[in-house]
């Protein structure tokens, strides 16, 4: 990973944020978690008032450039007029980022995520259990340990599903600790900065993939 996205996101001006952003669309791209214009990331710029660097709508995230993306305020509008459209689920990025103190939100749409989240559905979350990559989550310290990640159902009414997921968070429901997955769509996750969303992104998705071929392979399995 280069030095643009191991700091953290109040360290960098402008540019660099979009430069950063940009650079992940290119890994995710590259590992096939962000195929076409699927996924959206975005980075706080300020808090008081909340202001979100994010990727406009329909950008090919493995050729992300710095005019694709836009700031937005906190109930997810363009600050002006000139740039270009945000992204459709752009509500749930500032939800994440006003309520949880996110410094950043990345979103992506794996295969073993979307095919887990089908799976799993009806027992409204993935559980992962005993594997050292655990330990990648934040506050994590033990390979023995359980987390179960939220699924959630899929929506076209963002707003909807933004305050559905407020009352949740505001509920204390722990499947939200570290992220969740809307159903047949993909994965939400954050961090306090760009570097650790990064890195729960990477961390979760190893996760699906251990758990989705250990089912595929028919091997004892402690997921349910």
């Amino acid at each position: 990973m280069s030095q643009t996205t191991t700091v953290m996101a109040s360290e960098l001006d402008g540019e660099a944020q979009r430069l950063a952003l940009a650079e992940i669309g290119q890994q995710f791209h590259a590992r096939t978690w962000s195929v076409g214009t699927s996924s959206n990331y975005s980075v706080v710029l300020d808090r008081d008032p909340l202001r979100l660097l994010i990727t406009a709508s329909g950008k090919d995230k493995g050729n992300l450039g710095i005019d694709d993306f836009v700031i937005v305020d906190e109930s997810g509008q363009a600050t002006t007029p000139t740039q270009p459209k945000p992204s459709a689920e752009t509500l749930l990025h500032t939800m994440i980022a006003s309520q949880l103190g996110a410094g950043a939100v990345l979103h992506t749409h794996s295969v073993w995520a979307t095919l887990l989240s089908d799976l799993f559905a009806e027992e409204g979350a993935v559980m992962i259990e005993g594997y050292e990559m655990l330990k990648g989550l934040e506050g994590i310290k033990t390979h023995e340990h359980r987390e179960r990640i939220a699924i959630v159902e899929n929506s076209q009414d963002m707003r909807t599903l933004s305050e559905e997921l407020s009352q949740r968070l505001r509920e204390g429901d722990e499947t939200l600790r570290y992220g969740f997955i809307l159903r047949r769509h993909g994965l939400y996750t954050w961090g306090k900065d760009l570097f650790a969303a990064r890195r729960h992104v990477e961390i979760l998705e190893f996760l699906f993939e251990a758990v989705g071929r250990r089912l595929s392979l028919s091997l004892p399995s402690t997921v349910s």
